[in-house]
């Protein structure tokens, strides 16, 4: 266990692959910034891999203040022991009072792993990361500057929020899109500080054969118009009228759990906390009622459209426009009027 560090820095898992880090590293170090900025502490990000060193100039323009590169061809591919190995080190050398993750597949298997090893807490999928100070209701005590780690709980029914003030480093999952990726500002000035952390081959049980890598069907994240169908589309065949009002305003096609569930449509499209976190310009919600677990993933888009039958449904809560009606007598009338427009 590592004892809190009042004056230890705000670090970021570099998650790269391939030379190319993942999206969710750029958002977090954004955020990094604003919480170390209230600390007063610099922000640092961990970025191990082969070649990968010409990355630490993009972390330094989004906000990091040092970049502790680790330079090693047997972390050309991402195994949980070795890079967890590199994470437990450093952490033990620098002792860094918060540590966030992005919640990847990758992130979500090197976390508990790295929590478990130095005896730290960790929370994981949080949609909001604060810093305050926090009162034990049990024995009065007052903990300065804690972090804040914000998630839905019991399903999305109420939000928690989790403090750990004893077990350091403060450590986090966020998940993609949750954070805003703020715009990067190349004239940062930053440190790059190269580390060895001995890699026993021990640690290397898994011998990679072949690689096969799923191209991305849709991309909902860059998406600036989103047309998401919900359980109450009714069917997979009634589910091309989101796909035709999709091609007719030029936007992707999105769904809610409930119309994944049913063999609507492929997971790849789906939105909210076990799904994507989207901020587009526009989203138009047909048949979807607007459980917590779906507006988490889509509630902060500048403008929503809620098409529901029902006119007590929560998605007319959240939406700047409601249209009350049946989804299959809206979408058609609103295709027409789309493409009369074009005319």
């Amino acid at each position: 266990m590592i004892a809190p560090n009042r004056q230890g820095e705000v670090w970021v898992f570099a998650e790269q692959e391939d030379g190319s880090l993942h999206d969710v590293v750029l958002e977090l170090c954004g955020k990094a910034r604003q919480l170390a900025d209230v600390l007063k502490v610099p922000v640092g990000a961990v970025l191990p891999g082969h070649q990968i060193r010409p990355l630490a100039s993009k972390l330094i323009a989004h906000g990091a203040d040092r970049v502790y590169v680790v330079e090693d061809s047997r972390l050309a591919h991402f195994q949980t022991i070795p890079y967890a190995r590199v994470l437990c080190t450093l952490i033990e050398k620098y002792r860094p009072q918060i540590v966030l993750y992005g919640a990847t597949p990758l992130g979500r298997d090197l976390a508990p792993r790295v929590a478990s090893a130095i005896q730290a807490g960790m929370t994981a999928d949080c949609t909001d990361l604060q810093i305050s100070d926090v009162t034990d209701p049990k024995t009065k005590e007052v903990h300065r500057n804690l972090l804040l780690q914000i998630r839905p709980a019991f399903g999305g029914n109420i939000i928690a929020t989790i403090v750990n003030y004893d077990r350091w480093p403060q450590m986090a999952t966020v998940r993609e899109g949750v954070m805003p990726l703020l715009p990067p500002n190349p004239s940062r000035n930053g440190e790059i500080i190269d580390e060895k952390v001995e890699i026993d081959e021990s640690l290397l049980a898994l011998r990679l054969i072949e690689r096969h890598i799923e191209p991305r069907k849709v991309n909902l994240k860059g998406a600036r118009v989103i047309v998401a169908g919900g359980g109450g589309v009714g069917s997979k065949e009634d589910f091309r009228l989101i796909h035709e009002l999709a091609g007719a305003i030029g936007g992707a096609v999105g769904a809610s759990r409930a119309a994944v569930d049913s063999g609507f449509i492929g997971k790849e499209h789906q939105i909210g906390q076990t799904g994507t976190t989207v901020r587009p310009a526009l989203y138009i919600a047909a048949g979807i009622s607007g459980a917590v677990q779906h507006r988490a993933g889509m509630e902060e888009s500048a403008k929503i459209i809620a098409i529901n039958i029902d006119p007590n449904a929560p998605i007319f809560s959240i939406a700047h426009y409601g249209i009350v009606g049946d989804l299959k007598k809206v979408i058609p009338m609103m295709i027409k009027a789309l493409r009369e427009r074009r005319r």
